[in-house]
């Protein structure tokens, strides 16, 4: 095997020889945790959004159902439409759907990492049993649309906005495609999976509420793309990825960064450090997924200035001292960031940058608070070296 390993090694470039130290460092760093996590997920049976269900839900059993988080009771008007505490999240929310979600994301991500890991066929088989409850089962499917995400008590049945809850699908579709080089792999169940996320693109880039979102300017616009990319790369779809690309480019980079790297529509926001995290993590998952050998976006600068580089490089410092960040303290939440960060490993990897890989080693990779978990779609780096 050392033969083996030795021999690749000669054909391999030196950049390429780099990010496969790196991606052994990263084993190193989360082995034992992947392992521990991967063994209670085979202990797991599957809970998709058929297994709960809330009568303010304007959907059927197998619809998404969440509200939106940051509305409460009109205290002027208890019976009336709700309004909104920006930053404030009501704790008195239907979550339960967003909590399945979660946990099938965690679970799927631990399979498939520890399948990474080790090799062995039995993450697959049980990974399998949890996308066939989601994704083929008449039974407990979801239906491939939101049309009731992030919905408003007395004020909308569903949002475009609520799109944004299925950042955490992105791990699922990541573990297929390492799941499905595998021989073991029932090929029509894989199809039928696959149909399923073919149907939800569809959905994303036809519907009214995928069309919002994709044209919101901030956090919002980044994942719907990221979430795009990721589904059609699952699904071989060369088209949406290309006009991933292209709107990574000329929309999401000059619309949303500034000359320095700051995010300025999310420091704007009532949780600026948070939030500008969320959107660095997004926009350089969007480089991981798309950059390609002739299409490097990880490299892409606009006429303007802008790149990803210079994104991390600003946000880097306030994650290694956040008492030096300059601007408003999050109203939530501010004493649980940062954690660690696919930036910081995307990036480190992408740049070969040493200092950002070991910030990323020193930094908490199993956070507990919910908040911090739902706005951390991307958990398990090894999926995706």
């Amino acid at each position: 095997m050392r033969v083996l390993l030795l021999v690749c090694c000669l054909f391999l470039t030196p950049a390429l020889l780099a990010q496969q130290t790196i991606k052994q460092q990263v084993i190193a760093t989360l082995q034992k945790q992947v392992l521990a996590q991967a063994d209670w997920a085979l202990k797991e049976a599957p809970v998709t959004v058929t297994a709960a269900t809330c009568s303010r839900s304007g959907g059927g059993i197998h619809d998404f159902y969440s509200e939106g988080d940051y509305w409460w009771p009109d205290p002027a008007n208890p019976d009336g439409p709700y309004i909104q505490r920006d930053g404030l999240t009501n704790p008195d929310n239907f979550v339960a759907h967003r909590q399945a979600m979660i946990r099938f994301s965690k679970i799927i991500g631990a399979l498939a990492s520890a399948y990474v890991i080790t090799n062995n066929t039995r993450y697959l088989t049980h990974a399998f049993t949890h996308l066939q409850a989601w994704f083929v089962n008449e039974t407990t499917r979801m239906n491939p649309s939101l049309l009731y995400a992030q919905a408003i008590t007395r004020k909308v049945s569903g949002r475009g906005i609520g799109i944004i809850d299925t950042i955490h699908l992105m791990e699922v579709a990541q573990g297929i495609m390492i799941f499905e080089k595998d021989a073991h792999v029932d090929t029509k169940i894989l199809a039928q999976i696959k149909n399923w996320f073919s149907a939800y693109l569809n959905w994303l880039t036809t519907h009214p509420y995928g069309k919002d979102e994709m044209e919101a300017k901030n956090n919002h616009g980044t994942c719907w793309v990221m979430q795009v990319a990721s589904f059609a790369k699952l699904t071989n779809n060369e088209s949406l990825l290309d006009f991933c690309r292209n709107r990574y480019k000329t929309v999401l980079l000059p619309s949303q960064m500034a000359q320095n790297g700051s995010f300025p529509l999310e420091l704007r926001r009532t949780k600026p450090y948070g939030y500008s995290l969320f959107n660095l993590d997004a926009m350089v998952t969007i480089c991981q997924i798309l950059s390609t050998k002739t299409d490097n976006l990880w490299v892409y600068s606009t006429p303007e200035g802008q790149n990803i580089q210079t994104a991390i490089g600003f946000m880097y410092p306030y994650v290694v001292n956040k008492g030096t960040w300059p601007y408003q303290q999050d109203v939530m939440y501010w004493e649980n960031w940062p954690v660690a960060h696919p930036f910081l490993v995307f990036g480190a990897s992408a740049f070969q940058n040493n200092d950002w890989l070991t910030t990323w080693k020193s930094l908490e990779h199993n956070p507990v608070t919910e908040e911090i978990i739902r706005n951390l779609p991307i958990r398990n780096p090894i999926i995706w070296l």
